[in-house]
């Protein structure tokens, strides 16, 4: 299972990159079918899983990709920061690509707002650096999603700046949808038309998440599924109204663009949380286009680096095996002194549109 860093609003914060440094140079990718550990944390390994409906199966990057290629539309989920996770991903659209060159790319990473300066940077009219600075591209841009943007830019491919603005987002937890308004036109069309908030596998997730999570106001304990059935209190009520108000718009925006580009396949890149077990913005993708055919690739911490298993097979189409990351907190007390600076974060952040 995947740490709760990949689920909402983690304790790490999303910083904007002040400017591009040099890439990283990684270590070759390993993620060969007859490998049989995870050695280290740039390794990973793929199986084949059909959403459960087969026995997990590991299989080559080339093997996934040929498969993954005969899809419509390809979530790949992430656990942020995560150095084999990003390898994966740039290997496998690279991999698609080669299959189905018709192929835009979809990030959650850059907001509907700034796709004007995304649509600039491909087209080479301005620099990396003001790039990075007025896209607001996050604190890990360099070393995680140069590679994929430098690709598509390369190759001439659209990338769609999918997800609703920051600011948005941040009212909405505060104050419901209320907020929609009091935006202008041209701010309201920053998230998506249609916010579904109806009951389901993915709010009884979320719910389980933020009722054991202190930071979300939590209780800190890890019974998720006595978490998912108390009574949600107001705050993490708005606070599901501001998730899927990431996922719908994500979602409009694949679906908008596909609209516009028929013929073409979209690889969409997102926290794992959103697409895990087909729910969140993969869901939303299916009630606006019913016929879409959709794959996930779904990462999950192996418990056994050097024996490496699938735990839960129904996440995806594939699951991503990578190692854990090291433990973000060494005891109880960091832990609850970064979610004091959190929340007194967050307190001190105020709604502005």
């Amino acid at each position: 299972m995947l740490a709760s860093c990949t689920a909402p609003d983690a304790i790490a914060p999303r910083t904007v990159a002040p400017a591009p440094q040099p890439t990283t140079v990684w270590p070759a990718a390993t993620p060969a079918a007859t490998q049989a550990s995870l050695p280290d944390l740039t390794s990973f390994l793929l199986a084949r899983t059909d959403g459960g409906a087969r026995a997990p199966t590991f299989v080559t990057l080339d093997e996934a990709a040929d498969v993954l290629a005969g899809y419509d539309v390809i979530f790949l989920g992430e656990a942020h920061q995560h150095p084999a996770n990003h390898l994966a991903q740039m290997a496998l659209f690279r991999a698609i690509f080669a299959r189905a060159p018709a192929l835009s790319l979809s990030m959650e990473q850059f907001e509907r707002d700034v796709q004007p300066v995304v649509d600039e940077y491909l087209a080479g009219k301005i620099g990396e650096t003001p790039f990075a600075r007025r896209a607001r591209a996050w604190g890990n841009y360099s070393t995680s999603y140069r590679p994929l943007v430098e690709f598509a830019k390369d190759h001439k491919l659209p990338v769609i700046a999918a997800n609703a603005p920051e600011n948005v987002i941040r009212c909405i937890g505060r104050e419901g949808l209320k907020v929609f308004d009091r935006l202008k036109p041209e701010q309201r069309a920053w998230a998506a038309a249609a916010i579904n908030q109806q009951d389901g596998p993915y709010k009884d997730k979320f719910f389980g998440f933020v009722g054991t999570d202190a930071g979300h106001g939590g209780d800190g304990s890890k019974d998720k599924t006595a978490a998912a059935k108390r009574v949600p209190t107001e705050t993490q009520l708005r606070s599901f109204t501001a998730q899927v108000t990431r996922d719908d718009t994500m979602a409009e925006s694949i679906a908008k663009h596909l609209e516009k580009n028929p013929g073409r396949k979209v690889v969409h890149l997102n926290g794992s949380f959103h697409s895990d077990s087909f729910l969140g913005t993969v869901e939303r993708l299916k009630m606006r286009m019913p016929n879409l055919k959709i794959a996930v690739v779904n990462p999950e911490f192996a418990e056994d680096p050097a024996l490496p298993k699938v735990e839960d097979p129904k996440g995806g189409t594939f699951t991503l095996l990578v190692r854990e990351l090291p433990e973000f907190y060494a005891n109880d007390a960091e832990m609850s002194e970064a979610i004091k600076r959190q929340m007194a974060q967050r307190s001190a952040t105020k709604c502005e549109l």
